[in-house]
């Protein structure tokens, strides 16, 4: 079976063709600058010289027509037609309350995404613009959603709800949602199976580190709470997002900045993070190359371990416990250095990681220490992997 997955942005459009028997990367592209002057195609298969066309893509739906032409052309024949695309599996931010799981897309779960989209206004648009532009490109062919909210639907109340009149909950769905699921889920299904023990019986604590960073603790399988919240603003300090902040300083600012709420919300979501305090970049990489001489390039790498070294601490006495430490994306995979300033102190847990065997880049590796009690792994993330398996599953 052939999976094409799809992650729809406002302007681009990401996407990956999966032999689900093989779990092989059959190709995989980008069309970006959608509907803006310079649009390009970008494909790549292994083997073979990358695929390149400029060519202008008014809307989504020339971007979907132009994947399927790379996909079926000449100059890469990665399929003959497009009977050989059997299913879309697409990325969809936020599914509120209503998903809990992937779902196959029918008229009523399109509904149900554009409820959606006050809660989230900048990615659900864009996704839904994606899902209809393959429905229209390729009819009868099935379309699945799967949600980055839904791995964290089974957070108990206790974890999802804040302290606001309760009315905020009924009226306008203000809740913790979590984000990065199909991230958290996969790695810890990965955790798993390099333990040895089933998903079902371990407590693990996710840490996806990036550009947007989110830490969950994962209990018998099933997220029992995360660090991004309402939206993806929340949780640890990432590259221009603030995370946790008094929520009064937000009214503070205002006053005596003289912004108005998009003012304000472009300071904490773009300004802010280890942009912010560094006044370098928003990349961990250039921070890490200044962070000897620049001191707010090191208090912003600082702040960064130390926010999820707490969460570490918080989930691990939420859960009990916790079996494994799991770092991925970005930051996590690649930086010996943020792991080891993280883990650092956490001995007394248990967690306790070999230097040597930390010195790796985008690798799935162990890196306890011998005898560790609780066990550190960096694993890879694959959400494009995850995305193929769960609509595989929904429309065999």
């Amino acid at each position: 079976m052939n999976i094409l997955v799809i992650n729809a942005g406002s302007s681009s459009l990401k996407y990956q063709f999966i032999d689900i028997d093989t779990q092989a990367v059959l190709a995989k592209g980008l069309c970006e600058r959608i509907g803006i002057e310079g649009s390009m195609l970008t494909q790549k298969v292994e083997g073979k010289e990358n695929l390149v066309r400029e060519e202008h893509m008014n809307d989504h739906s020339d971007a979907i027509k132009m994947v399927i032409e790379a996909l079926t052309g000449p100059e890469h024949n990665v399929i003959p037609d497009m009977s050989k695309i059997d299913a879309v599996g697409h990325r969809v931010v936020h599914g509120g309350e209503v998903f809990s799981g992937s779902v196959v897309i029918d008229d009523k779960v399109m509904e149900a995404l554009k409820d959606c989209i006050p809660l989230a206004p900048l990615h659900n648009p864009a996704n839904i613009i994606g899902i209809e532009a393959c429905q229209k490109a390729m009819p009868g062919t099935p379309q699945v959603g799967v949600f980055d909210t839904a791995f964290h639907q089974q957070m108990p109340a206790k974890a999802f709800m804040y302290a606001l009149p309760y009315e905020c909950y009924t009226k306008h769905k203000v809740r913790r949602y979590g984000f990065h699921g199909t991230s958290h889920k996969y790695v810890a299904q990965q955790a798993a199976k390099m333990l040895g023990k089933p998903l079902e019986e371990l407590k693990l604590i996710t840490a996806h580190l990036g550009n947007g960073s989110s830490v969950s603790a994962v209990m018998n399988g099933h997220s029992v709470d995360t660090s991004m919240g309402f939206t993806p603003l929340a949780g640890v300090p990432m590259g221009t997002r603030c995370g946790d902040i008094d929520p009064a300083i937000v009214t503070y600012l205002m006053e005596k900045e003289g912004l108005d709420a998009k003012g304000v919300d472009a300071l904490m979501n773009k300004e802010s993070g280890v942009f912010g305090i560094s006044g370098i970049s928003s990349d961990f990489r250039d921070l890490e190359a200044a962070m000897e001489t620049n001191e707010r390039a090191k208090l912003a790498l600082d702040m960064f371990a130390y926010g999820v070294k707490k969460l570490i601490g918080a989930y691990a006495a939420a859960m009990g416990g916790v079996d494994a430490v799991v770092f991925t994306a970005g930051v996590g995979e690649n930086t010996k250095i943020t792991r080891e300033d993280v883990t650092s102190g956490l001995e007394f847990m248990g967690i306790e990681i070999d230097k040597e065997a930390n010195n790796c880049r985008g690798v799935q590796k162990d890196i306890s220490a011998p005898g560790a009690k609780v066990k550190t792994l960096v694993i890879p993330t694959n959400e494009e992997l995850m995305i193929a398996l769960d609509t595989a599953a929904l429309v065999k």
